[in-house]
């Protein structure tokens, strides 16, 4: 049985909807996995053709220690009954991979790597890290050790590739990337487009905050009636309200978001923009593809595997504030919004929806196992 290791697995953020999406996108005749999670919501969700297996993490600062001590004495449990054929970890958090034994093939899906997360692979560098040195290094440390162990490592973009063979792995790694659920992010024409532009995601120095807030000010300033949209939280929440909160109405501040109300901001608006520095592979602009709408980012390789220049969205040079707000207020100036975001329905369509990458997922399990 192929065994999937999630210690977070229930919840809004980037991992666990990855790995949530994949399980309910499988086929209904797929073979039976095992799920092994921390969180006890699992208990709760039926997915065909998933096995759940909740592990409960202790409280305390070693919580995450004595977990993924516990993982690795079920798992060598279920070698010893037959019931393992690949294990598939997927990381951050790095723990639980130090604990895996080498019971069976070891797949090891790396969401991103300290080496990204901390703004090292950047030359220069585009942030600060939120990690000292020290911290970095011992994580990267802990990335080398998981890495040895596997059988292959997967990776949501080239960038993603890049990133890993800076550390010097002789270990395979494939391509694939992130996706979205087609069926469930769709456009609705009924909806009225009362939104310009929508940032949505984690609000976090490495995740571009301090650049929206200037992208917002200068966007406020050159179009006194424009309308942008905010949705999400994060450690930088404090100075974003603090520059943007009293720019009412041009600038509205969503907070976090129930997941299921998403869809109804990404329909509402016109332009999916991003000044994020660091992603795996961004689930947000995939989700506003598929509603139909045009991006605007920054130009790094994360977004060139979804952003095709002048087809469905356009690239600026990181940190060029003046150039963004400049393509931002052309394209909402043009006809363009609404033919450029059929074709991000169209790419996130064919080459993104869920259903088709489980079942590379599945493929690559069947093979390495």
């Amino acid at each position: 049985m192929h065994v999937i290791v999630c210690p977070e697995f229930y919840g809004v953020h980037g991992i666990a909807r990855y790995v949530q999406s994949y399980l309910k996108a499988r086929p209904a005749d797929a073979a039976t996995v095992c799920l092994i999670a921390a969180n006890e919501d699992v208990r709760d969700l039926q997915i065909k053709n998933v096995d759940f297996v909740h592990l409960p993490k202790p409280k305390g600062r070693l919580g995450l220690v004595r977990w993924s001590w516990a993982l690795r004495k079920t798992l060598q449990t279920m070698a010893e009954q037959g019931k393992v054929s690949t294990i598939n970890l997927h990381i951050p958090p790095l723990l639980p991979g130090l604990f895996l034994p080498k019971v069976a093939p070891i797949i090891v899906t790396a969401h991103t790597t300290y080496l990204g997360m901390s703004g090292q692979f950047y030359k220069p560098r585009q942030f600060d890290s939120q990690w000292s040195w020290l911290s970095v290094f011992i994580k990267k440390q802990f990335e080398h050790i998981i890495f040895a162990k596997a059988t292959l490592l997967l990776t949501l973009t080239e960038q993603g590739r890049q990133e890993l063979m800076e550390y010097r792995q002789d270990k395979p790694i494939e391509l694939m990337p992130n996706g979205v659920s087609i069926d469930q992010f769709t456009p609705d024409t009924t909806v009225r487009k009362d939104v310009d532009l929508i940032f949505a995601g984690r609000i976090e120095r490495r995740k571009g905050s301090r650049p929206m807030v200037e992208v917002c000010k200068a966007l406020v300033a050159a179009k006194p009636d424009i309308r942008i949209g905010i949705v999400g939280y994060g450690d930088d929440m404090a100075y974003v309200e603090a520059e943007l909160g009293g720019m009412q109405p041009q600038v509205l501040l969503h907070g976090k978001v129930p997941f299921d109300q998403v869809l109804n901001h990404y329909r509402r608006s016109k332009v999916y923009v991003s000044t994020s520095y660091y992603e795996g592979l961004p689930g947000t602009c995939l989700e506003a593809m598929a509603v139909g709408l045009p991006v605007v980012a920054w130009d790094y390789l994360f977004y060139r595997d979804v952003v095709l220049e002048g087809r469905n969205g356009f690239l600026v040079k990181p940190n060029d504030i003046d150039r963004f707000s400049s393509v931002v207020l052309d394209l909402l100036a043009s006809e363009n919004v609404t033919p450029l975001g059929r074709v991000s329905n169209k790419i996130a369509a064919s080459d993104f929806a869920w259903v088709r990458i489980a079942k590379n997922i599945d493929a690559i399990c069947e093979r390495i196992g």
